[in-house]
């Protein structure tokens, strides 16, 4: 039940984000490989200081992202909305997420896999984070 209500926030944030004039898709990765897109930023008004933020993250067939972690603020609920996600958290197992199926980082979590399960088909994920309204850099790769 949980999950269909966040899938539904994120969908409607979506959809929200597309109908308003003033937001447009911002690309914040872009690589043969893969892409992240910062789809919805919006303050939370019940909430000082928060905001929530969707990043679409595309994988083209063998793509992936390198280790990362996100602000120390960050919540992160992400759902793959085709595909299949490889996807490793902390000291977690390295887990396979099929369309439809979610996963949570919590704040501070360390994502050491972040790839497309497949070498033939493309494979794309929506994170929804709340975090921080002044985080700017949503990702930061490992050294």
């Amino acid at each position: 039940m949980f999950t269909k209500f966040l899938c539904g926030v994120a969908f409607a944030a979506l959809s929200v984000s597309a109908a308003s004039a003033d937001d447009s898709p911002t690309v914040l990765i872009n690589t043969d490989k893969s892409k992240v897109t910062l789809v919805f930023d919006r303050t939370l008004p019940n909430v000082p200081g928060k905001s929530m933020k969707g990043l679409l993250v595309e994988y083209q067939p063998g793509g992936s992202s390198p280790a990362h972690t996100h602000p120390d603020s960050a919540f992160i609920y992400a759902t793959v909305l085709e595909g299949a996600i490889r996807s490793k958290v902390n000291d977690g197992p390295k887990k396979v997420y099929h369309a439809g199926e979610s996963f949570a980082e919590l704040p501070g979590d360390h994502h050491g896999v972040s790839a497309n399960a497949s070498d033939t088909q493309p494979a794309r994920l929506l994170a929804v984070f709340v975090v921080n309204t002044d985080a700017k850099n949503l990702v930061t790769n490992d050294k």
